[in-house]
């Protein structure tokens, strides 16, 4: 298959068309926001709970929403504080209907009272996103007035609160989550890279409870350094993974003792990574449509499934909201532009025409009030939303906050400078070993 080229001007210069996509992606913070607590929904689903991480993805929008005039500073004030002072004062305790636990909250929280939903786990990695957007917002709204000021009392005694050493299970290295009626999940971030790195550097950098640094080195000595289509790199399938922490820190130029062994630091390391996603498109394995140089982008996302069904004599299994990965899955053809848009600081030379393409040909912006949708398959045989193939009818928080972060990110480098001045997390990458760069006092 020849794709077609992306048009030279879709939407205006690509500043213009970033900016808008920027503009549209906030509607969903600025409108689905529960006006009482300031809760994000997890997805535009009627029904759907509070995700602990989209709001934390919210606290760190909202400082971009004032520097690029969606938001007035008093307006992204009053929602910060409206969060801030929900969690400061919501139920803390092991009752299985409570907010959360020993600084921790559940993964869902209901909308309306902001207590656990669906009996879900006490998230430590989710708390963590919602830790870094706290500790975003704390460095961000620096002003000496009452309001700034309670921000930064109230971001700093969530954070404070925070036991990661109660999340260590008599472990080293930190678990999952957590359950009132079961205790402990039985699964550790000790295994293969993930998006644990902002999780860890929390973890370590914490004035109260600072968990040993043995415990990072255990999960570093895990990774998987592969090499793919003539790409070396350390592995992880899902582009998301390459993603969430960078949503915050900046990686360019600091090394751990990884990075010194392999030469490379994660910025780089992202890099490769979506490089190896366009190979992967490009080399289409599997033979979905709409797999090409343009076609590509596979993360943790919603699809069609689950459902198995022949399309054009093969038999196919689709799955729903599930991990995606290249090169080795699971892939069912499913792909999502936010997980290209959240690539834009690491490759923007193949990140701006991907974008281009799937606005100009494939339509997956329009219909939603929120910029993209999404995610994508063409090869499901249901044509019912979009000529090309099905999209998903929801539109997903944790889709939305990297969108808006990374094209920041990518032209201003706003969060990343932001969180520089973010002494928790500072101390939290040097306990794990990282130097060089901006983390050198020379440097900051």
């Amino acid at each position: 298959m020849n794709p077609l080229p992306p048009v030279s001007n879709p939407e205006g210069t690509d500043s213009e068309m970033l900016d808008r996509l920027r503009r549209e992606t906030f509607d969903f913070f600025r409108k689905e926001a529960c006006l009482v607590n300031g809760l994000i929904p997890d997805k535009t689903k009627p029904g759907s709970p509070s995700s602990i991480a989209a709001v934390g993805m919210a606290l760190s929008v909202y400082v971009v929403a004032v520097e690029r005039g969606l938001l007035s500073r008093a307006e992204a004030i009053a929602r910060t504080l409206t969060l801030l002072r929900f969690f400061h004062s919501s139920h803390q305790g092991p009752e299985p209907d409570a907010t959360g636990y020993k600084g921790f909250y559940y993964h869902f929280l209901d909308m309306q009272t902001g207590r656990r939903a669906w009996q879900c786990e006490l998230s430590t990695v989710d708390s963590a996103i919602f830790m870094a957007g706290v500790l975003t917002a704390a460095n961000y709204f620096t002003g000496k007035n009452e309001a700034e000021s309670e921000i930064r009392e109230l971001a700093d005694g969530l954070y404070r609160r925070v036991d990661w050493q109660w999340a260590l299970n008599n472990g080293t290295t930190i678990c999952h989550g957590w359950k009132p009626e079961s205790g402990f999940l039985p699964y550790r971030w000790d295994t293969g890279y993930s998006e644990a790195l902002i999780l860890y550097a929390l973890a370590l950098g914490s004035p109260t409870f600072p968990i040993d640094p043995k415990g990072y080195t255990d999960w570093t000595s895990t990774f998987e350094w592969k090499k793919i289509y003539d790409i070396e790199h350390l592995y992880a399938g899902p582009l998301f993974i390459h993603q969430m922490s960078h949503l915050w820190v900046d990686f360019r130029g600091i090394h751990d003792d990884f990075n010194r062994k392999t030469g490379i630091d994660y910025f780089e390391n992202s890099r490769r990574a979506t490089h190896v996603q366009r190979k992967y498109g490009i080399e289409n394995p599997k033979g979905f449509s709409h797999y090409h140089k343009y076609g590509w982008g596979l993360t943790a996302s919603d699809g069609p499934g689950p459902a198995v069904i022949e399309v054009d004599g093969i038999g196919r299994e689709f799955f729903d909201y599930t991990a995606r990965g290249a090169p080795f899955g699971p892939d069912d053809g499913t792909i999502s532009p936010w997980a290209v848009v959240a690539s834009l600081p690491f490759a923007p030379e193949i990140v701006i025409d991907t974008v281009r393409h799937a606005i100009e040909h494939l339509h997956l912006k329009g219909r939603s009030p929120y910029g993209f949708d999404a995610s994508f398959n063409s090869t499901y045989p249901d044509k019912s939303r979009n000529q090309h193939g099905w999209v998903s009818p929801w539109i997903f928080g944790l889709n939305q906050g990297p969108i808006i972060l990374m094209i920041e990110n990518f032209q201003s480098e706003l969060i990343w400078k932001t969180v520089r001045g973010c002494r928790y997390i500072v101390e939290g990458l040097r306990r794990a070993g990282f130097r060089d760069g901006w983390l050198d006092n020379k440097h900051r």
